[in-house]
């Protein structure tokens, strides 16, 4: 599957703000836009500021699949999948964003970043329901109980991930740190999603 292999740094600067795309990194003096504050590239000091109307919906878009580490046509497919539910088409999006697999990781404590989650379900550290899983794109529903491999409890990259834990786990998870495993009980909401996204301009995008 295609993926995203350029430099993360490079994604906060074109947004104009911090992703937290590398874990630790983001909250030291390293993090590089802190130091370089303005979009990558020969003139991205110069780069004009005012946006139009879908210049403002196509960076909400952008920001949104950099956060969750996806390309177009995934986020596209998710975004069509949520259309269809009940409900809102934009709170819809969030919930399923939230629901990945890799994102239960990271939400979990048990990687720095979403991008590093992603690595470690694809190498086969979790289990879902007791079953080895390695997909990152997959969907979590109620229920469903996410842990730690038993052959990885012991590695010292997850006992230090839980020791130093301090991420705030949001309401629709239930963690138990000693056993590193999470349960889904309620489907995440609106007010459950603490990332600053306009989902009003994703759903404006789609809709021309």
């Amino acid at each position: 599957m295609a993926r995203y292999t350029d430099a993360s740094c490079r994604l906060c600067r074109r947004e104009g703000m911090k992703l937290f795309l590398k874990g630790d990194r983001c909250y030291t003096d390293k993090c590089a836009i802190n130091k370089r504050n303005y979009a990558p590239g020969q003139h991205g000091q110069s780069r004009a500021k005012k946006q139009s109307n879908y210049g403002m919906q196509l960076r909400e878009k952008q920001k949104v699949k950099r956060i969750y580490g996806m390309l177009e046509t995934q986020f596209r497919n998710l975004f069509e999948k949520a259309e269809k539910m009940k409900g809102m088409a934009g709170e819809n999006m969030l919930s399923l964003l939230e629901r990945r697999l890799d994102n239960v990781v990271f939400r979990m404590g048990l990687a720095g970043s979403r991008k590093e989650a992603r690595q470690l379900v694809t190498h086969g550290h979790f289990t879902l329901n007791g079953k080895k899983v390695d997909i990152p794109s997959l969907t979590v529903e109620v229920g469903d109980v996410i842990a730690v491999k038993e052959r990885s409890r012991s590695s010292a990259k997850f006992k230090s991930l839980v020791e130093n834990f301090t991420r705030v786990v949001p309401n629709w998870l239930d963690i138990d740190a000693e056993k590193m495993s999470g349960k889904i009980v309620s489907l995440p909401t609106r007010e459950d999603i603490d990332l600053d996204i306009a989902e009003h301009l994703i759903v404006e995008l789609y809709s021309k």
